[in-house]
Parts: C-alpha cells; structure tokens; sequence
C-alpha cells in the first residue's frame, strides 16, 4: 500500500510544481510590465528593476499556490481516472480516504510551505522593496532631470538636460534659479553629475558659465571649469519609510504599538491583515479537496468530467472572491475575522463530505474493469 501512496503523491507533485512555475512566470511577467515605470521614468539600473520585481514574488507565489493546487490535482486525477488507476485502487481494497490521503498531505504541506511564506518571507521581502522603492523615490539624480525635458523639481527652480547616459552623466545641462530675495541665476554646463560633497548632495558642473541678475537689476557673469549646486534644499531628508500592513510580521499586524497615531487609526486593518496570513494557506487545502471531489466525488464516466470540472472550477473562483470580500470586511468589523478561516474550513468539509458520501461498491468496480480488459483483448 505505502507503493501506490507514493506512486500517487508522486502523480500530483511533479504537476503541481510544474504549473506553479508556470502561473509564477506568467504573473512575474505582468509585474515586470508594470515595474518598467523604475527604467524609462526613473531611471534605475536593469538591476534595481530585477530586484524590485524578483521582492513581488513572496505574494506572487501566496496568491498563485491555490490555483496551482487546483488546476495540477484537476490535471493529475483526471489521468488516474480516466486511465482506471483510481479504480484499480478501489478495486483491491483502498478506501476512499486512502486514496485521497496522498493529495490531502500533498495540500497540508503546500499549506505550511505557504504560512511559513507569509510570517516570514513576505515581510522581510517587502520591507526590503519598501526600502528600495525609497531610495528610488529619493534618488536626486532621476527627480532632477529628465532627458530632454524641462523640470521643476522645485519651485522656482528649472533644471534641462539634453541628454543623460547609463552612468548617469548629464549633458548640455541648463539650470534656471529664482532665489527668495527675486536675483535669478541661470547655469549652463557641458557636463553634470549628481554626487555628494562633505556628506551633502551636490551638482557636480564642469566648463560652464553662471549669469546672475541680482534683485537690483544688476548682471554678473563668470564661467568655471568646475562648479558645485548645492542640492541639500531638494533633499528630502525629513521623508521616512512607512510600512504598510502588507510589510509588517505577524506579531505587529497582531499587537501593534497603539501610541502611534497611525496605528491606532488602523489597527482594524491590521488585524485582518493579520488573520489573512494564517487563514490564506488553508485555501490551498480547499481547492484540493474540490479538485478531488469533481474526480472521485462522483461515479465513474466514460465520457469525462468536464461538466464537474466545470462546476468545481466555478465553486473555487466564487470560494476565492468570497475570502477577498470577508478580509475586506474584516477591516470594518474585527468579529468578522472568524470568517477569514471558515470560508475555507467550511469549504473543505463540504468537498470532502460529497466525497465520502457515496460508497464504494468494490464488486461493481472489478466487474467493469474486467469487462473493459476483456473488450481490450478482443
């Protein structure tokens, strides 16, 4: 018996992994589309927009493992049935449970896999986005300048480059000022570099020349071979990095430090984002016990399952939309947390029950099958 548990846990790994590495491609690729934004807008490095893009998948793979479970367990079962494997099982004496137990340990450990994700690598993933996502917010280099565009990174201040290369070095740059007391100053420079001098975020300048018109109208003109703007009024260094629930580990969504206003203000958020870690894996046990009673929860056919396929196929999509609408719920009222975890308890109950309603009729079993092979010999 311990031979055709493995055989069948054996059966539904191998789709399992494979179709979720195909969802996780497919999804990855949605969000590399989006995350362009950080290369033509930012202009971040191929790198920054790797590793921004590579945090994303933590949830990625949270949301993309149930389907994954459904769609292979669908897959999988569907072969074993229709090839009368499943059958020969009943056949020589395995009960229902026994059959489906490869599955369900199958769906248990896709369950811890994805909890174990969601207290620990989601938030240690996302912090390090947020983290990189603001010093791509921050960065002066790519708020400064835009490549053939006039900018106001402030007011009164005009900034133009004619062109900016990988290594971030500006060319034919033109700097417009408009000073509180009304002097403006205008600069132009063959060459320009962000950089930092004395700690301090600086412009570095190279073979320009500054025109200064004081507030009584008087004009002054230097060139330089070498000049410094100072940036540390554009700096924003009072900006601090805000994790969102989605970043916070479990022991802050569940106990977070009420003095702090904001805190204080979402803690109802915070608690449902909290439930929905523990209760999102469980959905992967869900949608398995679902696959497996629109295979095994009826009698044989040897037409296919399509139409069961179907159904449970819908009943998942709906049991899913239902989880989304209950933790956005949860963040109105905190007792609706509770139904974070029986939508998908209740669920599985359901599924395997339709399963183990009907018997076995072992007898009925080896007849077909043998009157198949003999039709098979013939």
């Amino acid at each position: 018996m311990r031979l055709i548990d493995r055989y069948l846990l054996r059966q539904l790994t191998g789709p399992v992994v494979l179709t979720t590495l195909a969802l996780t491609s497919v999804a990855l690729l949605s969000q590399s589309l989006a995350g362009l934004d950080l290369i033509v807008n930012q202009r971040q490095s191929a790198l920054v927009f790797l590793k921004v893009t590579l945090l994303y998948m933590p949830q990625l793979i949270n949301l993309i493992l149930p389907i994954a479970v459904f769609v292979a367990a669908l897959v999988a079962l569907n072969r074993l049935h229709t090839e009368q494997e499943i059958v020969v099982c009943f056949a020589g004496g395995m009960s229902r449970w026994r059959v489906i137990s490869p599955a369900m340990r199958l769906a248990a450990t896709v369950a811890f896999l994805a909890l174990l994700m969601n207290i620990f690598i989601q938030p240690a993933s996302f912090r390090t986005l947020r983290q990189e996502l603001f010093q791509v917010r921050t960065d002066l280099a790519a708020t400064l300048v835009r490549e053939g565009e006039f900018t106001e990174p402030t007011p009164g201040l005009t900034v133009y480059a004619q062109s900016v290369d990988g290594q971030g070095n500006l060319r034919n740059l033109f700097i417009h000022q408009v000073k509180p007391d009304g002097a403006t100053s205008t600069y132009t420079a063959e060459q320009g570099r962000v950089g930092r001098a004395q700690g301090r975020p600086v412009l570095f300048m190279k073979n320009g020349s500054n025109q200064e018109l004081s507030s009584r109208s008087v004009l002054n003109y230097l060139t330089f071979d070498e000049y410094i703007f100072d940036l540390e009024p554009l700096a924003r260094s009072d900006e601090l990095i805000h994790y969102k629930p989605s970043d916070r580990y479990l022991h802050e969504l569940f106990f977070p430090d009420l003095q702090q206003d904001w805190e204080r203000r979402n803690r109802l958020d915070l608690l449902a984002e909290g439930n929905a870690r523990i209760a999102s894996p469980l959905y992967n046990i869900a949608f398995m016990a679902l696959a497996l009673n629109a295979i095994i929860g009826g009698g044989f056919s040897r037409l296919g399952y399509g139409r069961r396929i179907v159904m449970m196929g819908a009943i998942a999509a709906a049991v899913r939309l239902i989880g989304f609408q209950v933790q956005a719920a949860c963040e109105e009222n905190a007792w609706l947390n509770v139904l974070q975890y029986a939508v998908p308890i209740v669920t599985t109950w359901a599924a395997l029950a339709q399963i183990f309603r009907q018997k076995v009729n072992r007898y009925i079993d080896i007849t077909k099958t043998s009157l198949r092979l003999t039709e098979a010999r013939a």
